[in-house]
């Protein structure tokens, strides 16, 4: 899910100088007039990061939202990018701020980042609540597990860039992704011979972003595929296409965010999908054939599935196209237009 919105000149500019710095601690910025642009440059005091955390505050508001990049370490990668998203913001902000937060590190450089981290309280964002963070996700490590999520982000990419070969030699470097009991055995399932119209559906079990299996359940015809898929939460699934001419199957691949899912759950599943489908790929051995990308289950139809297919390479137009195995990790226009 992206916002079409990118960074100014400006921001680039402001946080290259926060890079550069030796007297910065934080760079604020906002989105106005569909750019990201900077708002505030926080110093650096000559006495610890915690008081300088203590200077945020009254930049932050309890109605608009924020990005906050911040200069956690001295060290190259030892920034941490905060979308900090109130409770009482307009649901369009709120919108807005989480779909673009990706492109927002992506732009300034992903490897700068050794975390992103979602705060919708501006007591996250003091001393105590930066310190419970870090005791949350143990930044004594000398690789986080969030800096091995990033990873795998731009391992993904980069088997996109590669084509076919990329994607069928899978994704090169380990990147370790915890995945509860059943999850693998489930997808594995899937490319058993004469497995068909079986769907598997794996969800994020939060606040410590396992993946695991929510279901798994055969006999699941075509057009009853929008209607198995729960409508609560975004879902992962794998469904194993039925074919009267193979007895290979199909696999597809389905990620759905319904447009009532909490903001934290849309930015935990939108940067998820290129890790899940690492772990299909890599880890459970799946050859994906499509893929399809929805708002609502009840958007999926039976002919989505069906052998009326693209040719390889030929642009998408219309919500929620499925793509041959060839366009990698490419991302499916918004359903709504057909």
């Amino acid at each position: 899910m992206q916002s079409g919105i990118s960074a100014t000149k400006e921001l680039q500019d402001a946080f290259n100088a926060l890079v550069s710095s030796s007297d910065q601690r934080a760079v604020l910025a906002g989105i106005e007039n569909e750019q990201l642009v900077p708002t505030t440059t926080i110093p650096a005091s000559s006495s610890s990061f915690s008081d300088d955390l203590n200077q945020l505050q009254e930049h932050l508001s309890t109605t608009k939202a924020a990005y906050v990049l911040v200069k956690a370490h001295d060290a190259p990668d030892g920034y941490v990018a905060v979308t900090f998203v109130p409770n009482a913001a307009p649901v369009r902000q709120k919108m807005l701020f989480a779909s673009t937060r990706l492109t927002l590190v992506r732009e300034l450089g992903l490897e700068r980042f050794r975390q992103q981290i979602f705060c919708t309280e501006k007591e996250e964002l003091t001393p105590e609540g930066w310190a419970k963070h870090e005791a949350h996700v143990g930044l004594d490590a000398p690789l986080t597990e969030e800096e091995s999520g990033l990873k795998g982000v731009k391992d993904a990419e980069a088997a996109e860039s590669m084509g076919t070969s990329g994607r069928r030699g899978h994704v090169s470097g380990r990147v370790d992704i915890k995945t509860g009991d059943g999850v693998l055995e489930a997808l594995g399932s899937l490319k058993e011979e004469g497995c068909k119209g079986t769907l598997v559906q794996l969800k994020y079990e939060l606040p410590g972003e396992v993946l695991t299996l929510d279901s798994s359940t055969d006999g699941v015809a075509v057009e009853a595929v929008g209607g198995s898929i729960t409508s609560a939460e975004p879902r992962y699934s794998f469904y194993s296409i039925p074919s009267a001419t193979s007895s290979t199957p199909e696999i597809a691949f389905i990620y759905t965010c319904p447009s009532g899912s909490k903001i934290k759950e849309r930015m935990i599943y939108s940067t998820g999908k290129s890790w899940t489908r690492i772990v299909a790929e890599r880890d459970a051995g799946l050859v994906l054939a499509k893929s399809l990308e929805a708002t609502e289950p009840s958007e999926l139809t039976a002919d989505q599935f069906g052998a009326g297919e693209k040719a390889e390479g030929q642009a998408s137009d219309g919500a929620a196209e499925l793509k041959p195995a060839s366009s990698g990790f490419a991302r499916p226009k918004r359903p709504g237009k057909r």
